[in-house]
């Protein structure tokens, strides 16, 4: 197994942190359109509710549109922002 110096730094890492940030923003991108959507509608009394497919509308694009739109992006991150790394090290198994 190779030992990195203090300075040599796995590239992997910086590989990982930046998916990681990634998955972190998509994580807080859907809480604030799941609230924004949910208490942002759904505060009214129920008598003023609209309604969309028989669902309230803040439930419809709180949960099941934006179940479709995260779905939609983590498929988009993962094919063109995410990178396939080899987990394997530089000088194979032992």
């Amino acid at each position: 197994m190779k030992q990195n110096s203090a300075k040599e730094v796995d590239p992997r890492y910086k590989i990982a942190n930046r998916e990681a940030l990634i998955g972190l923003g998509l994580v807080i991108f859907n809480f604030i359109w799941w609230f924004s959507f949910a208490y942002g509608m759904g505060s009214k009394p129920v008598e003023e509710y609209s309604y969309v497919f028989g669902f309230p509308a803040w439930f419809f694009y709180s949960c099941i549109v934006g179940t479709i739109i995260m779905a939609i992006l983590v498929i988009i991150v993962v094919k063109f922002w995410f990178v396939e790394v080899d987990l394997e090290d530089e000088e194979g198994i032992k």
